[in-house]
């Protein structure tokens, strides 16, 4: 009897060994039109999936919506299904050197939100997977497209500790800048350090992708016509970068 995932729906032979983790749900239709053979499966609570092929390797791409519970979830459920290698991309708030539109690379994440406590201690590391961030990184230097790799940022409270609305929300915030700035912290995020340090545990690869949307400091907002235009190339460094991914041994 073939295996199913709890919430997505997908079925083990649905999904590819390598995955793409996505936020926003839209962008499982466009990373179809990037894949071979794409077969969109079941949607389950919102959660779409597509799989398909680059390069001949069957890759699967998920989208898990927002924050680190239910993107752990994804993970833990394709991990089940026989999936090994987890590269999130998506959107990020950005600081100094990063730009807006820029890509940033997850080297680790700092462990400020409360998923990854649940598997492991908070003095546990979350660190990405050498071999697929290598492999991000020899796709990206091919890449016209300026990018970073650093440490990210992963916190539970986007308009509590990333975006303040009010000038007081604002003001609170200033406090938790000041700290990004001191550790170095070049993005910051609601998902990569849960995803990373679940990914350690459970034994696959894990690395995250994103593209600069939010200035960490002045809250600019990359336009979403500017999004649309870099999500494209996103994508194809995604998806080559699994497609040349060298197998676990």
């Amino acid at each position: 009897m073939s295996k199913a995932a709890w919430y997505i729906g997908c079925k083990q032979e649905d999904v590819g060994d390598s995955a793409i983790l996505i936020g926003d749900p839209a962008r499982i239709g466009r990373i179809a039109k990037h894949l071979d053979k794409a077969k969109l499966l079941e949607e389950k609570r919102g959660l779409r999936t597509v799989t398909g092929e680059r390069q001949g390797r069957r890759i699967t791409a998920t989208a898990f919506g927002m924050g680190a519970p239910i993107a752990t979830i994804v993970l833990h459920e394709l991990f089940d299904l026989g999936v090994r290698a987890f590269l999130r991309i998506g959107t990020a708030q950005t600081f100094a050197p990063a730009k807006l539109a820029d890509f940033v690379l997850a080297e680790g994440a700092l462990r400020a939100e409360g998923t990854s406590r649940t598997y492991v201690p908070i003095n546990y590391p979350a660190v990405a997977d050498f071999a697929l961030g290598a492999a991000v990184r020899a796709r990206l230097a091919r890449s016209k497209h300026p990018w970073h790799s650093g440490i990210f940022g992963t916190y539970d409270g986007f308009y509590s500790q990333m975006f303040g609305l009010s000038e007081g929300e604002r003001k609170m915030i200033d406090g938790l800048r000041h700290d990004i700035q001191r550790y170095k912290i070049l993005a910051t995020d609601m998902e990569t350090s849960a995803l990373l340090t679940v990914g350690r545990i459970l034994g696959a690869r894990v690395c995250t992708l994103c593209m600069g949307t939010v200035d960490g400091w002045t809250q600019e907002y990359l336009p979403q016509t500017e999004q649309a235009k870099l999500e494209p190339e996103m994508f194809e460094i995604a998806l080559d970068s699994l497609a040349n991914l060298p197998p676990m041994q």
